[in-house]
C-alpha cells in the first residue's frame, strides 16, 4: 500500500478534527483529541498543523471551498426540482466522502447569532447555491431546505456509519426532495 500523501495527510486530519468539532465545540476539543482520532502523537500532529487553530481554519477554508464549488457547478441552473437534485445529489456524496466535514456543516443550522460567523457565510453560500435569493427570503423555503438538508446529513452520516451508503443512497436523495416539496420518482414495478 503507497504511502500517503502530505495532502492526504491533511485531509484526514482535517476531516476527523471537523468531526470533533462539529461535536465538542471549538473550545472543548483539544490537541490530543484529534491527533488520537488520526493515530498521531500530539507531536506528530503539530509537524502538520501548528495549532488547533490553524487546523479549524483549514477545516473552514475546505468547507467555504467546497460551498464556492458547488455554488459555481450550480449557477446556471434554473431555479427548481433539477436543481435541488442535483444540490442533494452533491451533498450526499460530500457526506460519504468527507462525513467530518458533513458533521461541521450541520453547525451552521445550529449556529446562533453570536456563532461563528465563517460558518454562517458558508450557509450563506449553500442557500445561493439553491438559488435562494437572499433579499427576498421565503421562509418556507428556508424551513425546507434547512429540514432537507439537516436529515439528508444525520442519514448520510449513518449510512456511513453502518456501511449501508449504497443501499440508503436512493432513500436519502428521495427523502430530502421530499422535505423540499418535490414529489418522489415514480417506481418502476
Amino acid at each position: 500500500m503507497p504511502k500517503p500523501t502530505k495532502s492526504e495527510i491533511a485531509a484526514d486530519i482535517i476531516d476527523a478534527a471537523a468531526a470533533l468539532f462539529a461535536k465538542r465545540g471549538f473550545d472543548h476539543t483539544s490537541l490530543q483529541q484529534i491527533a488520537d482520532a488520526v493515530n498521531y502523537s500530539k507531536t506528530g500532529l503539530l509537524h502538520h498543523f501548528p495549532s488547533k487553530l490553524a487546523i479549524y481554519s483549514a477545516a473552514i477554508d475546505s468547507l467555504r471551498e467546497h460551498a464556492l464549488e458547488v455554488r459555481e457547478q450550480m449557477k446556471d441552473m434554473p431555479v427548481g426540482i433539477e436543481r435541488d437534485r442535483a444540490n442533494v445529489e452533491v451533498a450526499l456524496q460530500y457526506t460519504y466522502d468527507w462525513p467530518g466535514g458533513s458533521a461541521l456543516t450541520t453547525r451552521i443550522a445550529e449556529n446562533e447569532p453570536d456563532g461563528d460567523p465563517q460558518l454562517v457565510a458558508i450557509g450563506l453560500i449553500i442557500y445561493e447555491a439553491l438559488g435562494i435569493d437572499l433579499a427576498k427570503l421565503d421562509m418556507e423555503r428556508i424551513v425546507r431546505v434547512t429540514s432537507a438538508f439537516t436529515g439528508l446529513s444525520v442519514s448520510a452520516l449513518q449510512a456511513v456509519r453502518s456501511d449501508l451508503k449504497r443501499e440508503w443512497r436512493e432513500h436519502i436523495i428521495e427523502a430530502a426532495m421530499g422535505a423540499l416539496g418535490h414529489p418522489a420518482r415514480s417506481k418502476a414495478k
